[in-house]
């Protein structure tokens, strides 16, 4: 049986609550398989959640990761692409740390490219409605962390491994911030989640940026 690790944050920044990790919790709770879930919400501490989540790997060896957090602002589900091993937190994290030009991983590559099939699942949750978009910047704040983390060490071929950055819930956005409902911020992991098991081969199609 194949495993699917999906994680989540708590909330940080003053916010009450966090989508990421509320819609991993809807996504678990409805879950039907036939593939095991393991659905976890970090702490968004640096060393905190890079702890749990080598943890989770080590204990379930899941054949797909898929760690997602907010990124408010944003007015869709962004599928990142790249993670780069740097730390340069403009804000503590909520275990007070802030650390500033540092690496992720010390002497691991600079950037690692993620291993899911990013471009069919920004194209299938598009297709379900949902506003979805290819990201080549996942920020250098814990998210950039966990993915980075996600993503160094082992062999190539090892598990399909990426982050998804998600907008403000509608139920509980800032006035004046784009959001989505929570009910399709879970609905767009469930895809995601189901086209990285059933997609060997990413599909390839324009979505880049123009600076």
């Amino acid at each position: 049986m194949r495993t699917v690790l999906l994680t989540g944050f708590e909330p940080f920044a003053g916010d009450a609550t966090n989508p990421s990790g509320d819609a991993v919790r809807l996504v678990a709770d409805d879950w039907a398989g036939p593939e095991r879930l393991v659905a976890a919400v970090l702490p968004v501490a640096f060393n905190a959640a890079r702890l749990q989540l080598l943890e989770l790997i080590i204990e379930h060896s899941p054949d797909v990761i898929i760690a997602t957090g907010l990124a408010g602002g944003r007015a869709d589900v962004s599928i990142e692409r790249i993670a780069i091993n740097l730390i340069d937190a403009r804000i503590p994290d909520n275990a007070g740390d802030q650390p500033v030009d540092v690496p992720s991983v010390p002497y691991s590559p600079a950037a690692h490219f993620a291993t899911l099939p990013v471009k069919a699942v920004t194209a299938d949750i598009s297709a379900a409605g949902i506003p979805a978009s290819v990201s080549y910047s996942a920020g250098t704040f814990v998210c950039n962390h966990v993915m980075f983390t996600a993503l160094d060490g082992g062999e190539p071929g090892d598990r399909a491994a990426g982050f998804i950055h998600v907008p403000y819930a509608t139920e509980s956005a800032p006035q004046g911030q784009p959001s989505l409902p929570l009910a399709d911020i879970a609905r767009a992991l469930r895809i995601a989640i189901r086209t990285s098991l059933d997609t060997e081969i990413d599909v390839s199609y324009a979505a880049g940026d123009i600076w």
